[in-house]
């Protein structure tokens, strides 16, 4: 299962790739969600490698789930490769400089099962995906909001 959204964000593509590139920020905001995240080499810097070990909720049911960093290229793209008990996802998320102070951020999510629980679950998000799609590009559309108010605030 595939799903996709970009958003056009109005600030420069060094900035925005520097803003989302902040996984201290998004480590601490996936903690106050209540979920327990934990980089696995802590004391070097985010790099193609870095591993993340994870625990969510997924349907009321603690999941372990691994993310690494496949790919980093400033100011192109990020990859991240994640795997769970019985599925696997890569999330991509690009930048292209629209202008000097406009930049488009495109994520691409694929999620593959390797499992029959794992199948049963993509077989769900199927049925609802015109509203995952749907609130997917609502909250990049928020995210990209919020990039451009630490812009123009220089946080």
């Amino acid at each position: 299962m595939q799903f996709s959204a970009r958003e056009d964000i109005e600030a420069p593509i060094d900035r925005v790739f520097e803003m989302v590139s902040d996984f201290e920020r998004f480590e601490r905001m996936a903690m106050r969600r209540g979920i327990e995240v934990r980089r696995v080499d802590e004391h070097s810097p985010v790099s193609v490698g870095t591993l993340w070990e994870t625990e969510i909720k997924v349907r009321g049911k603690p999941r372990q789930v691994s993310v690494l960093m496949s790919e980093f290229a400033r100011p192109e793209v990020m990859k991240f490769e994640t795997t769970s008990k019985g599925l696997n996802g890569l999330t991509t998320i690009e930048f292209l400089a629209l202008s000097q102070r406009r930049t488009r951020m495109s994520m691409e999510i694929a999620l593959t099962a390797k499992s029959l629980p794992a199948r049963l679950l993509l077989q769900s998000l199927k049925l609802g995906k015109s509203r995952f799609r749907r609130q997917f590009q609502l909250r990049l559309g928020e995210f990209a909001r919020e990039l451009e108010e630490r812009h123009l605030h220089g946080a």
